[in-house]
């Protein structure tokens, strides 16, 4: 954890995850790199029945003026004096630029402030930190409410026991040290998937973890699962693993993961696992 992106719109989420990212950088003697995203506001002209499009740069200037603003207060305030963090401004979709922008300086992570979201919000459009949890390629910590990072020791790490999945483990494990907290591994029995408590004891044995307990649940929804088992351990943290759906198949089936990032309150971290080719 190194190196930590954690897009702000200076909202009260934001703020929280620029909270978790400081203390998380401070731990780990890392670096924060702030990037704020202003939509070019942009003003339509009919010309031969065809839209031409010119950027408002006085008010982009304005606006990145404010944001610079912005920034220089939330550091005071929150930055809690440490000098490895900067703070970039970029211009376009904010999802899009986001992505742009993990590209480029390929951090270690990223962390986001999520408000969750509900109803045809969550259906239809859902958040910006639910598009880049699908599509990131570094992991991603959502966060709804900072807390201290020393007082991370529990860990709830849900599973569909899949033995493929080597290097999402290897990471999980690294966080877990970081962390020196305990692993609690889930398996959630729904009508259409039981396990037995061999198999679960297989599993953690084949990837060989430690500081761990073994828990399977059963619940006709996994989010919901899930949600009532991090409730149950009073969870100071959830690791997860998304497939990075996209299109119909997205819309169809939708992501576990993003249902749980949108709904509970401690802070998630997930990573999409690379689909095979």
């Amino acid at each position: 954890m190194k190196k930590i992106i954690v897009p702000c719109d200076f909202s009260e989420p934001a703020i929280e995850a620029f909270k978790f990212a400081i203390d998380l950088a401070i731990k780990s003697k890392g670096s924060v790199l702030v990037l704020k995203v202003i939509d070019i506001p942009i003003a339509y002209e009919a010309s031969f029945a065809m839209p031409s499009y010119a950027f408002n740069l006085g008010m982009s200037k304005e606006l990145e003026d404010d944001a610079k603003k912005s920034f220089k207060k939330l550091q005071q305030k929150f930055g809690r004096g440490y000098k490895r963090v900067k703070f970039f401004v970029v211009h376009g979709p904010a999802s899009m630029m986001i992505r742009d922008f993990i590209e480029e300086k390929k951090p270690d992570l990223v962390v986001m402030g999520t408000h969750g979201a509900s109803g045809l919000q969550e259906f239809f459009v859902g958040s910006n930190t639910e598009k880049i949890v699908r599509f990131s390629k570094v992991p991603v910590f959502a966060i709804r409410k900072a807390i201290p990072v020393s007082k991370i020791k529990n860990i709830v790490f849900p599973t569909s026991l899949e033995l493929n999945q080597t290097d999402f483990i290897k990471k999980l494990m690294v966080v877990q040290a970081f962390f020196k907290a305990k692993l609690h591994i889930l398996f959630l029995n729904t009508p259409f998937n039981f396990v037995r408590d061999n198999e679960l004891k297989d599993y953690a044995k084949h990837f060989e973890f430690r500081n761990y307990t073994l828990n399977i649940r059963n619940d006709r929804y996994e989010p919901d699962g899930i949600i009532a088992f991090t409730n149950e351990v009073k969870a100071d943290m959830l690791a997860m693993a998304t497939h990075g759906r996209k299109g119909l198949s997205h819309f169809v089936s939708g992501s576990i993961t993003e249902s749980v990032v949108n709904h509970v309150k401690c802070p998630v971290w997930t990573y999409t696992i690379k689909s095979k080719k």
